[in-house]
């Protein structure tokens, strides 16, 4: 009489009774992956059955030549160790103990597959390109630069140039304390990210890198409030309620800086993009509502700000809990140190940096006494600072980790590639906002913040076209934190901050505000010269002379034509906007498409992955 298949008597063993041996071969699915099985033997194809006992087992379609004797108890394989599911949870594989080395780190999807040995392998996210990151980017740049345009025009009819001015001169020192108990760690996050790293040195990097930082940020901002609040008591009058504003608001904004930064190297662009929209309408909604409906002072924005950020805040915890665990058998002091050896220099330049981007209405204040010039100063770079958000803010965050991973893998010459591609458009896009900003900058600030705030339009002029200039120049020159050369970065900075603070002191007394934007000018100029020289060998990408020649032609058609013209002599602040755009369109935009084929053929693949 032939055995029966386990398949046939699978159904009819008793409760407490196993399968053969070749049964037992095959291990029990995970209820979360039925999908997924292995075996320890050569056999063939397998499907999930359920036996009478109700257990979930397997069947396979061999015969089998022996059974297990009645009344043994079946057994139970461990059911084995914990996957990462994608954004950092837990999931289950079944083999046992710690996932082998996989390419991607928190970037990978939990998609599972079948090697030849049929044990499950982890199948990693493709990362998506730089052209989808700019364009989520972009998207969330493009609304926080819309919300600017609707909070703008509102807050500096609200709001006078006193009250403006004093807004903007508490918040520069609130930048300096941000750049300070950040520690750089947003900077070595984005740097030490482990893209090929197994789930051992994920939850290392998160322990070391992110949760660790966190907390010595924590402290130290505790430290330093502490010692504000002695020093307040000393004082005869104290500080001034806004300034306590910023103190309150410090912490939440760094803490937000560093959690975006790990979303910013694990490329999860989506994510960072959804966190930015949530927290710009949220601060967009609470301070409009504090102003309009509370008081029109530079108190109610902040308690505006400080609302949003603490909602904002809440999310982003929620993200980290879920996505980076903190253990303590992972505690790396080594590794901290790395990390602060790496963001430490870099904490200084962005400390730096921030003095060099804010110094100036502070400088404006004491060297005037008066807050209404520095608001007027404030207006004129609060709209050059959009367009730094629109074209340079928005690239860097989607250049620099793709430029990263492209070192690791190709160096020099991939991250050349990288540069020449993107330096395409980009070099036509300053060109055309550099000939829009010289024809009608002073009628954009007419137009949003009415008549009387005219005067913050050469402002604009200047500084507008200085940052969307710097830009281009730092995507060229970008290398010295791929070498990371952090104390070369740093020497840059400090070199050109105080050669701003110098020009201030000189350009001030004698220009007024307008002596501060040409002061930033220069200093714009002398750092992106700095950069120039310093970046290294091989990493140097200048736009292509043909690029280059159609940009500036075309340019220069558009402003002779406008200014030519007087815009036709129209009057009007908005009039003047819309014939400049036309302008635009026709004398700069259908051409440049036209002579420049590599542009189509960006412009395409550019629409294709929208």
């Amino acid at each position: 009489m032939a055995t029966p298949s386990c398949s046939t008597r699978s159904s009819s063993l008793a409760p407490g009774s196993t399968a053969s041996a070749c049964c037992r071969s095959w291990r029990r699915i995970s209820p979360a992956h039925p999908r997924v099985a292995t075996a320890t033997a050569s056999t063939v194809a397998s499907r999930p059955s359920t036996s009478s006992g109700g257990r979930r087992g397997m069947r396979c379609s061999s015969s089998c030549s022996t059974a297990t004797a009645p009344g043994r108890r079946r057994e139970r394989r461990p059911r084995g160790r914990t996957w990462r599911r994608r954004g950092g949870g837990r999931r289950r594989d079944v083999a046992g103990g710690d996932r082998a080395k996989r390419p991607g780190g928190m970037n990978s999807l939990p998609d599972s597959g079948t090697a030849v040995d049929r044990h499950p392998v982890a199948v990693p996210r493709k990362p998506p390109s730089i052209s989808t990151h700019y364009l989520r980017y972009s998207a969330s740049n493009a609304l926080a630069l819309l919300a600017g345009f609707i909070s703008f025009p509102i807050l500096t009819r609200l709001l006078d140039n006193t009250q403006f001015g004093i807004l903007r001169y508490y918040e520069s020192f609130m930048l300096f304390g941000i750049a300070i108990i950040k520690l750089g760690a947003p900077h070595a996050i984005v740097r030490l990210y482990p893209y090929e790293g197994d789930a051992k040195e994920i939850r290392a990097f998160g322990t070391n890198s992110v949760m660790l930082p966190l907390m010595l940020s924590a402290m130290l901002w505790m430290l330093g409030a502490i010692g504000l609040a002695a020093w307040s008591q000393q004082r005869a009058e104290g500080f001034d309620p806004i300034f306590w504003c910023a103190v309150l608001l410090t912490p939440m904004l760094a803490a937000s800086a560093i959690v975006q930064s790990v979303m910013r190297a694990s490329e999860r662009s989506d994510i960072v993009m959804a966190s930015r929209m949530l927290g710009r309408l949220l601060e967009l909604a609470l301070v409009l509502a504090a102003v309009i409906l509370v008081q029109q002072s530079a108190l109610a924005v902040y308690g505006g700000k400080i609302a949003a950020a603490v909602l904002l805040l809440v999310w982003l915890m929620y993200w980290l809990r879920r996505n980076i665990r903190f253990a303590r058998e992972a505690i790396d002091f080594g590794a901290l140190r790395a990390g602060l050896i790496y963001g430490l220099p870099l904490m200084v330049h962005e400390l730096t940096y921030a003095v060099l981007s804010n110094i100036d209405r502070v400088l404006i204040k004491q060297i005037t006494g008066d807050f209404a010039m520095a608001g007027i100063y404030t207006i004129g770079w609060s709209l050059a600072m959009q367009v730094n958000l629109f074209i340079s803010a928005t690239l860097s965050e989607a250049f620099i980790p793709v430029a990263n991973r492209v070192y690791e893998s190709g160096g020099s010459e991939g991250v050349r590639a990288l540069k020449k591609r993107i330096l395409v458009p980009m070099t036509y896009a300053v060109v055309a906002i550099v000939a829009m900003v010289l024809v009608t900058g002073k009628d954009l600030i007419v137009a949003l913040s009415g008549a009387s705030k005219a005067a913050s339009g050469e402002v604009f002029v200047v500084l507008g076209i200085t940052v969307s200039l710097q830009a281009l120049v730092g995507i060229s020159s970008f290398g010295m934190l791929l070498k990371k050369r952090t104390m070369l970065v740093l020497m840059i900075t400090v070199g050109t901050t105080l050669l701003n603070v110098a020009m201030n002191f000189i350009l001030i007394p004698r220009l007024g505000y307008m002596g501060a934007a040409w002061a930033a000018a220069i200093s714009y100029a002398a750092m992106a010269a700095a950069q120039f020289i310093g970046c290294p060998k091989g990493l140097v990408q200048l736009p292509g002379a043909r690029t280059l020649a159609l940009a500036l032609f075309w340019g220069i058609v558009l402003v002779g034509v406008a200014e030519g013209t007087g815009l036709f002599g129209l009057q009007g602040a908005w009039p003047r906007l819309a014939v400049a755009g036309l302008l635009l369109a026709v004398l700069y935009v259908l051409p440049v498409l036209a002579l420049d084929p590599e542009l189509r053929r960006g412009v395409a693949t550019l629409r294709a992955r929208k």
